[in-house]
């Protein structure tokens, strides 16, 4: 028996032009000026501006046309031919100041880093050498980018799966991004790009030259006892694994060895590129102003040759089959160079509004420093400004702003909180920093417990339960009291 079975299916598709704004979104400062360069490189149609003015004016746009009028019709004509006009008169678009600051400063200087390397970049020479398809290697990009200081790959390949589907118009299925993840595995340094601690160690150990019968044993320590291994229960791993006392030890000696992590805070060398704030904050009087640091940018425009070669191809009565194909080549790239001016007018627009809305909620930090931070969340400043919590992730992720406090990453000023017996809010980031300095000076022959901690903040009028002092901690990668305990 036959039947007909029928499914409505709602799909969230994003235009081309929606899809680069996206992209150009989530660069910093840095990699969005070599975006720019890449695109002058690509699209005949836009050129750098190196003089000091260039003006397309309205005026100059009418004088050209009437220059070329004829009386007949143009052959080449759809409804949805872009004009020329269009451009020339587009209040939104000023060519000649595209990617820059209102302040013009001749005598900016942006710091350059050092030439060494960073730790991502090398990742990315070792996957360009894979053979792989091309859509594997997009994942793979995306991978090493979602990779954490401590070279932790904690996104989830899920998430990196949706992101490529959606914002690289890319189809790549769970199975071919896990199969990917596996090969940065075993790029240098080993243990690159684990998931948790123990994936972390036994990839070392099973790429490593230690005694194999040893390795062994270390392999199934971290298999099958790990709880045991990282609350130092020796005595449970002897019996569940029937060793002795000394072979133990040079099991442990030898995991002990292998790097927990593997990028040491090297991903973006951090400690060897000064960082390029993508925000100025300053105070002028009393009030602080936040400046976009764009002025390195190049500023580009439409070059005043293809758009009299449009205009000119456009007007005539009768053209060859290699002038159509020309004109619809330049038309395209035309089209193309105005969706990309349009997206970093956009970017900058939507970058200085997040950042001026993150000032006033946070306002007395940059006026008193960390200690006035407040709880935030991501919906707080979308719900402000009317734009996608999804929005805002993206132009928090990566991007610092200098301050007269220092320079901190926007994704600092996002965190949740609780009232105080005083009714002041109080970020849990100010939060685990108490529980830190209370660890740090504790004594070590007795050590705070999670319960020690919370009563001790309790009576400080901070009311916090025992669970979520535990989760702070571990989050702040400090032991348990029992670990912290010194003989």
């Amino acid at each position: 028996m036959l039947s007909l079975h029928q499914k409505l299916a709602l799909q969230q598709k994003l235009s081309p032009q929606q899809i680069q704004y996206q992209k150009l979104l989530q660069l910093n400062t840095l990699t969005l000026e070599q975006r720019i360069k890449t695109e002058l490189e690509l699209n005949p149609i836009l050129e750098e501006v190196i003089s000091d003015e260039l003006e397309i004016t309205q005026t100059d746009a009418e004088a050209g046309s009437s220059e070329n009028e004829t009386d007949e019709e143009p052959e080449i004509s759809n409804d949805d031919e872009f004009e020329l006009e269009d451009f020339m008169n587009d209040a939104d678009i000023d060519s000649d100041r595209i990617n820059k600051s209102p302040d013009d400063d001749d005598d900016y200087v942006r710091p350059v880093a050092p030439a060494r390397r960073s730790l991502r970049e090398k990742l990315f020479d070792q996957l360009h050498e894979l053979d792989i398809p091309e859509n594997l290697i997009v994942a793979g990009e995306v991978i090493i980018d979602s990779l954490d200081t401590d070279g932790y790959f904690k996104a989830g390949l899920e998430k990196i799966v949706n992101d490529i589907n959606m914002f690289e118009d890319i189809k790549i299925t769970i199975e071919e991004a896990e199969k990917v993840l596996m090969e940065i595995q075993k790029f240098e340094p080993l243990g690159i790009a684990a998931r948790d601690l123990r994936e972390c160690l036994l990839i070392q150990l099973r790429n490593s030259s230690y005694d194999p019968y040893y390795s062994y044993l270390a392999e199934q320590v971290l298999t099958n006892c790990y709880e045991d291994f990282v609350n130092k229960r020796y005595d449970n791993i002897e019996k569940s694994l029937s060793l002795t006392r000394s072979t133990l030890k040079t099991v442990i000696d030898i995991i002990a060895k292998l790097n927990p992590k593997p990028g040491e805070g090297n991903i973006d060398n951090e400690q060897a590129n000064q960082i390029t704030p993508d925000f100025i904050i300053e105070k002028v009087g009393n009030n602080f102003i936040v400046t976009l640091n764009d002025k390195s940018l190049p500023s580009v425009t439409i070059s005043q040759q293809y758009l009299e070669m449009l205009d000119t191809n456009k007007r005539k009565r009768k053209i060859s089959e290699r002038e159509k194909d020309t004109h619809k080549f330049l038309r395209e790239k035309f089209e193309s160079a105005k969706w990309f001016m349009a997206s970093i007018l956009q970017r900058r627009d939507t970058l200085l509004r997040i950042m001026q809305t993150i000032l006033e909620k946070q306002y007395e930090f940059f006026e008193y420093g960390p200690k006035a931070l407040k709880p935030m969340i991501y919906k707080d400043i979308a719900d402000e400004i009317m734009m996608d919590i999804s929005t805002i992730s993206r132009v928090v992720n990566g991007k610092y702003v200098q301050s007269p406090v220092g320079i901190h990453e926007l994704k600092y000023f996002f965190s949740e909180g609780l009232i105080t017996d005083s009714g002041r809010e109080v970020s849990n980031k100010h939060i685990k920093e108490l529980i830190k300095e209370l660890c740090d000076g504790e004594s070590k022959n007795d050590p705070y417990s999670d319960d020690k901690i919370a009563e001790i903040l309790n009576s400080k009028g901070i009311h916090i339960a025992r669970r979520t002092v535990a989760k702070y901690r571990e989050q702040m990668m400090i032991p348990v009291a029992r670990l912290r305990k010194e003989i």
